[in-house]
Order: structure tokens, then sequence, then C-alpha cells
């Protein structure tokens, strides 16, 4: 897999372009030039350096947030317009797991910290974990395992959850130079300043994980993406406060906490055998007794006529859905997203997936029900292009309700 990433989320502006295990080209800047003086130049440099032909790329990589509001723009901004020109999928990756991605097999826990100031830091803590050996050698393969996910935390909750974990941590990132007293200060236990090769963000990394995203699927839909900033800009903070007539407190601009409207990347990717019980656990409080068990849903996951894809947010399984190719139909099935995160998007993003998937594996014509009575289903369904063409009366049971029978037919517009 050959992967051009884009990180632009802090100070360094760092670009590279990897295959699969190999750095093919790595270019990094941190100087007084803005990123977008400096990214499509270093672009193509990287290109003309070593003759790269983008449309021998698999994807590109961009990293999702936190980080400089205008940064992230100008990263995603970039890779969008890549992805949506050359028709290539788009991989977001969180900012804080790529800086800690740099330890891979490391035995000490890893702590990034970007300044995000008003005495606040973007930080995350991760560890990796020995998954299994090598059955004819002796390499051991490593998992990162997130500890605390990536969010905005002051300096004072960020240094009591690293005493509270109790072992030597690595930190890195720019808010290390700028906190360093106050940590000097705070911190309980053994940690390690890493130097420059790997104290800031790095393309290859971002890269790095990318790839492992790619082969599970772990894409984002270029056209609709936007970074995950964790909390709002200072812009956004002073309408707000002028709005209610009062400005924030010292006090309020240290607690933790993501604002409404700031969503995290939504991944949609195959379902695998460790989501099942978060799968059925959402299929039952959408669908109660209708729901499958979670023997019925691996059994289906595992048809070769079938696809299953999960939506993931923030780690965690927020949807599913699935389709059968039966002779050429596709049985659409298993439509739920979790109540949480209803309102996003999501079950629009499975469903454009799950009609492509379905096609190439020969799917020519899709089919599906729905009860009568659910309104927002029912024109999820119509705005990507199935016709009523039915009725089941009295079909479902608790409540009684009648199946809407859709199509979307080989010869329906998409």
């Amino acid at each position: 897999m050959k992967i051009l990433a884009l990180d632009t989320s802090g100070l360094v502006c760092t670009v590279a372009v990897t295959e699969d295990d190999r750095l093919l080209s790595e270019f990094s800047i941190q100087h007084k030039i803005t990123h977008s003086e400096l990214l499509l130049p270093m672009m193509e440099q990287i290109k003309n350096r070593i003759s790269l032909d983008l449309n021998t790329i698999d994807a590109v990589a961009v990293s999702a947030g936190p980080g400089s509001f205008t940064g992230l723009r100008i990263g995603c901004a970039t890779a969008k317009g890549l992805c949506l020109a050359m028709n290539k999928p788009m991989v977001a990756v969180p900012t804080l797991d790529a800086m800690a991605y740099q330890f891979y097999g490391s035995e000490y826990v890893i702590c990034p910290m970007m300044d995000a100031r008003r005495n606040q830091v973007y930080t995350g803590v991760y560890i990796f974990v020995p998954e299994k050996e090598n059955e004819k050698h002796r390499e051991i393969f490593f998992s990162m395992k997130t500890i605390k996910a990536q969010s905005a935390m002051s300096v004072n909750d960020i240094a009591e959850e690293l005493n509270n974990i109790g072992k030597t941590v690595i930190l890195l990132g720019d808010g290390i130079p700028v906190y360093r007293d106050k940590l000097e200060e705070l911190l309980k236990v053994n940690y390690i300043l890493v130097p420059a090769h790997m104290n800031r963000q790095r393309a290859s990394a971002l890269a790095a994980l990318a790839t492992i995203y790619l082969r599970e699927g772990k894409t984002v839909d270029a056209d609709s993406f936007s970074p995950e900033y964790l909390r709002a800009s200072q812009a956004e903070r002073e309408a707000a406060e002028k709005a209610a007539g009062k400005k924030e407190t010292k006090a309020d601009s240290g607690k933790n906490g993501r604002k409404s409207g700031i969503a995290s990347p939504i991944y949609i990717r195959d379902l695998k055998a460790e989501d099942i019980t978060a799968a059925a656990e959402i299929e039952k409080a959408c669908l109660g007794a209708e729901a499958w068990t979670e023997k019925q849903l691996l059994e289906a996951a595992t048809r070769d006529d079938t696809v299953y894809l999960v939506a993931e947010v923030s780690g965690e399984v927020a949807g599913l859905c699935g389709v059968r190719n039966i002779s050429g139909e596709g049985e659409v099935t298993n439509v739920s997203v979790s109540e949480s995160s209803r309102g996003k998007g999501i079950a629009f993003e499975m469903l454009s997936k799950l009609l492509l998937r379905g096609k190439a594996i020969g799917c020519e014509s899709f089919t599906l029900e729905v009860r009568g009575e659910n309104k927002a289903a029912r024109g999820l369904y119509e705005k990507l292009g199935f016709v009523n063409e039915g009725t089941r009366p009295g079909f479902y049971e608790s409540p009684k309700d009648d199946a809407i029978i859709y199509w979307k037919r080989n010869n329906t517009n998409d």
C-alpha cells in the first residue's frame, strides 16, 4: 500500500510517502513560514524527487486533529482536494495517536502533549501491548492501546492522570517546553523527555498508522470530513461569551469537555469478531425482539455472499449495517445506530459505502424493509435512491406496524 501522508496540526509541517513497510520520502519543516506557503511546494518536491505518480497512491492520510485550527484546515482542505480529484480514499488519523505511534514497541507509557493555551494541553495516554510472536521467528508484534483518549485537559489534570497510572512516561510534543516547569513540579512518576528527532509530529508515523487503518477499512468520506478540534476556536468562544453576556472565567477555562457540534471522525469499516457484542447490543436497543443475536450476526458476517460494516466513533462501535447478495439482489439488513450517535449522518455514510461494497460482490439491485412509522429511516432510504414498491400490512409486532418494501433497482439513479 502506498500512502501520501500530511500533518499540519502543529508547528511542524510534515509530508511523507510510504509503501508498505518502506519510507520512500519524508519532508518536515518547523520554521517561521506558514503551512499554506510550505505544504504544496513540499509535496511537489517529494513528488519530483521520487518520481511519484500520484495516481499510484492507494490513499491520502491526514491528521484528524486536534491541533492548530488554521493548520488542520489547511491539511484537511489539501487532502480533500487530492482525494476528490483522484477518487482516492481518505484516512483520518488522530494527531496524538500518530505522535504516540513513533514509539512502537516501547515498554513505557506514552503521553503526547500539544499546547492548547489557556493552561490546557491536547493530550492522550497510550501503551504498546505485545500481541503474539511470529511462529517461525522471534519477532514480537505490538498493538497500541489507548489508556486515555485524546482530549483537551488542564496540565494539572493530565499530571494527576499520569500519577494515578504510576509508571514511567515518555513525554513529547510542543506542550512540553511550555509547561515543563509545571510538569516537573506536579509529576510524581519518572518521565523521559525525548530528543528532537521524535518530539514532534512526523508524517511517516501518521502514514504507518494510516496503513493499518486502510487495511481495516477505516476510511472517511472526503467530501464531508472535518477535523476534530476538541474545543471551540477562540473566535467561537468569544462569540458565545458575547451572546451569553459574560466572559469565560479562569476556572471555566480549565474545564475539560468537548463543545457541542465538534464531532469525532466517523470510520466505516468491516465488522470484526471483537465487534459482535457491541453490535448486538446496538441491534437490541434499536430493534428489540426483532434484533439478531450475537450468533446470528457472527454467522451472517462470515458468509462469502455478505458484507457487514460498522461505524466507529472515538474507538467505539456506533452503528452497523449489512447486505447479502441473493442472485444479484442485495438484501439490506440490520441498519442500526446507537442512540447517542444519531443525528450525525452515520447511517447515511454506512449505507453509502454498503451499496458500493454490495455492487462489488455482484449486487445489481437492493431491497430493504422498514416500519411504516419510521419516517426518519424512510427519508434516509429515499435520499439514497430507494423507491417504495409495496407494503406488508401488520408485518411488525410490538408495536404493530406495516412493513414498507423499498427497492433501489439497477436502473434507479444513484
